[in-house]
């Protein structure tokens, strides 16, 4: 009757092994040998399935996967060496310990033994003592091996769980970032006889530098700039909540006017310090659209520029402190007189802090000198300009600080001013 092409070996100790015993394949086409070298394994403890031949021999390391393979050199069709090769042509077969069994053991065998994927050798006149050291060390190895693959599969679940988590967390980022971005105005003519044109680039995918133009009643522009102190999605959705309350519809209930002094005073009550130490900078503008009389009030704001081609340039901003340090003070607006053609910057102290490589700031020197530098430009590339020049001098892209620029222009019912050729 023919043997199977491979079979297990029946273990007396399997039931009693405090752990599971190593397996070891043993590839042999010389059937007394196999016998006998699977009767000295078994007397060690271990669990030995036995293969009569090459193929037989890869076939059951593919559905055994044992902790370490012992192969004759010399077997018909495929012999030891071949299955070493096969083995570590096989990505999943390549990490198995191989042992390469022989009656000879000539430096130049071993030597291409060794070059075809054998890890060891067992001469089969070994003693007991030399089979078991050897045997022994190629478990080591063997376990070894298997720690790593282990350790690396959970690696790379790890990874792709890591690498999935991270997708969904940029999609929702961006989701917030592009509600956030929806609240910004649309570039344009937000009234009639005012263009306005803006440049934003948050630190982070959300940022806490936000803005609005929007007309407040029926002959006044609002315009406001904020600052929430940090940076992120704390900081954006702390942002949006101050937007909602200095939308039109709530200004006009809970305030009772479009005075930028007292809109800022209200908002000093409902938007206290809070526990962690986070605030609101604000500057908040009101032109009225018949007169160009801008009134304006800033709570710890840097403020915003004027630049006037006839008038006098100035910073409009007043030393105060941001929102919440102290919810019993009042603020009072200020006022300026706005001409055609003049233009008003609002912007975060983020684009005039950029730093050098060398840590010197912008400066607002620096940035209201480009300002006025680009005034022959349409107001769209005036900003696009102050901005690359700002990159310029930061030598990078991201800044540190969320940046935000923002310019409103008074038309004197001419064409705009046409960008230099």
């Amino acid at each position: 009757m023919a043997e199977p092409a491979h079979r297990i070996v029946d273990d007396p100790l399997a039931g009693k092994a405090a752990k599971p015993m190593p397996v070891i394949l043993l590839v042999d086409d010389d059937q007394i040998t196999r016998i006998s070298m699977a009767g000295r394994l078994k007397r060690l403890g271990y669990r030995v399935i036995e293969a009569g031949d090459g193929i037989a021999g890869l076939a059951a390391i593919r559905a055994q996967r044992p902790d370490l393979v012992i192969l004759d050199w010399m077997m018909p069709g495929l012999d030891g060496p071949s299955v070493c090769e096969a083995i570590r042509a096989d990505g999943e077969l390549r990490s198995s310990q191989v042992v390469l069994m022989t009656a000879h053991d000539q430096p130049e065998q071993i030597a291409e033994g060794l070059s075809r994927g054998a890890d060891d050798f067992l001469s089969k006149a070994a003693s007991k003592q030399e089979v078991l050291a050897r045997v022994q060390a190629s478990l080591r190895s063997s376990a070894l091996v298997r720690e790593i693959e282990r350790t690396r599969d959970d690696l790379d679940r790890s990874h792709r769980l890591l690498s999935a988590k991270q997708t969904e967390l940029e999609s929702e980022l961006q989701s917030a970032a592009d509600f956030v971005r929806a609240q910004l105005p649309l570039p344009g003519m937000p009234a009639p006889g005012v263009s306005m044109q803006w440049a934003y680039q948050p630190s982070l995918a959300l940022g806490g530098d936000l803005f609005q133009v929007s007309v407040w009643g029926s002959e006044t522009l609002g315009l406001y700039i904020l600052d929430a102190s940090g940076h992120g999605v704390a900081a954006a959705l702390r942002a949006v909540a101050l937007m909602t309350f200095l939308r039109e519809d709530n200004l006009a209930k809970v305030v009772g006017s479009f005075d930028p002094g007292a809109i800022i005073t209200e908002a000093n009550h409902r938007f206290p310090l809070t526990q962690d130490g986070e605030y609101f900078t604000l500057w908040v503008g009101r032109l009225h659209l018949p007169s160009r009389t801008l009134s304006y009030a800033a709570a710890g704001h840097s403020g915003a520029f004027l630049h006037s081609l006839q008038g006098v340039s100035q910073w409009l901003s007043s030393a105060s402190l941001p929102l919440g340090f102290d919810p019993t003070i009042s603020f009072d607006s200020a006022t300026a007189q706005l001409l055609p053609r003049d233009r008003l910057y609002l912007l975060s102290d983020g684009i005039y802090e950029a730093p050098s490589p060398t840590g010197e700031l912008w400066g607002r020197d620096r940035l209201q000198a480009t300002l006025e530098s680009h005034r022959a430009h349409t107001l769209a590339h005036s900003i696009g300009d102050t901005m690359t020049t700002a990159r310029q001098w930061l030598k990078g892209d991201i800044f540190p600080d969320d940046v935000a620029l923002l310019g409103v222009e008074v038309l004197d019912g001419t064409a705009p001013a046409k960008e230099k050729s």
